[in-house]
C-alpha cells in the first residue's frame, strides 16, 4: 500500500499589505484628502480618491497638489499622515477575519511582515495593536521605489531571509498586486473599495474570514485559488 503523500507545507511568511487589507483605513485617508482639498477651495470626488489608493504617497500628495493643494509635497504627507495616524490611535477598523487570521498564523509559527506605501508612523500605530504579531514593518518611507515596484516585497522576503516566492502576499489594491506578483510571490487578492479582476496567478478570495491555513498551504504549493 503505498504511503499518503505528506501534508503541503505552510508558507515560508505571509507579506500584508496594510490599507485595505489589515485594516480598513481607506475612508480615513478619502476624509482627510477631501478635508485638505476643500481647505485650498477645492473638490475632491470620490472617483478621484479611489485612483489613489496603494499609491505611493509622494504620488498621491502630487495628484492633490494638480487638485489645488498650494502646499508642498511632504508637508501634503505629513498632513495626511497626521489625520489618518489620529484616527487610527481613537479607532483601528480590522478588515473581516484580519485578526483571526493573524492569530492562527502565529500559533502555527508563520512569520508575517507588514508591507505598507503608509510610513512608520501610521504602521506603527496600526500594529501597536497586535503587539509581536509581525517580524518587520517594511513601509513607503522605507524604500525608493514603491508599489506597483517589487522592491517592498523584495525587501521584506529579504528581512525575513526567505525566497518571495515561497511567501504569501495579501493585497487589495491594483499597485499592491502589481507589485507582489512582479515581486514572485503567491499573491492573493482580497476585494475592498476597488474590483480585483482575475489575471494569471493571481488567487482570490471574497474575504480574509475565508482564508485558513488549508488555504495557504495550497497556495505555497503554487495553486492559484479563486473563490470569489
Amino acid at each position: 500500500m503505498p504511503n499518503p503523500a505528506p501534508p503541503a507545507t505552510l508558507p515560508a511568511a505571509v507579506l500584508w499589505d496594510m490599507d485595505g487589507t489589515l485594516v480598513d483605513t481607506e475612508p480615513y485617508w478619502i476624509s482627510a484628502e477631501q478635508e485638505l482639498v476643500a481647505e485650498h477651495g477645492g473638490t475632491w470626488t470620490h472617483a478621484q480618491a479611489l485612483q489613489l489608493v496603494g499609491n505611493p504617497l509622494a504620488v498621491s500628495a502630487g495628484v492633490l497638489r494638480e487638485a489645488g493643494v498650494d502646499l508642498p509635497v511632504p508637508e501634503i504627507v505629513d498632513r495626511l499622515l497626521t489625520r489618518v495616524t489620529a484616527q487610527v490611535r481613537d479607532d483601528v477598523p480590522w478588515r473581516p477575519g484580519a485578526r483571526d487570521l493573524l492569530d492562527v498564523l502565529g500559533a502555527a509559527g508563520v512569520p508575517c511582515a507588514l508591507v505598507t506605501m503608509s510610513y512608520a508612523v501610521l504602521a506603527e500605530a496600526v500594529t501597536a495593536h497586535v503587539p509581536g504579531a509581525f517580524v518587520t514593518l517594511v513601509t513607503g518611507d522605507q524604500v525608493e521605489r514603491g508599489k506597483p515596484d517589487p522592491e517592498p516585497y523584495l525587501v521584506a522576503a529579504r528581512r525575513l531571509g526567505v525566497r518571495p516566492s515561497d511567501c504569501v502576499a495579501i493585497e487589495d489594491s491594483p499597485a499592491g498586486l502589481a507589485s507582489a506578483l512582479a515581486a514572485g510571490t503567491r499573491t492573493l487578492g482580497v476585494e475592498a473599495v476597488l474590483p480585483i479582476e482575475a489575471r494569471e496567478g493571481l488567487s482570490r478570495a471574497a474575504s480574509l474570514a475565508d482564508v485558513d491555513l488549508t488555504f495557504l498551504r495550497r497556495l505555497a504549493a503554487g495553486e492559484v485559488l479563486d473563490l470569489v
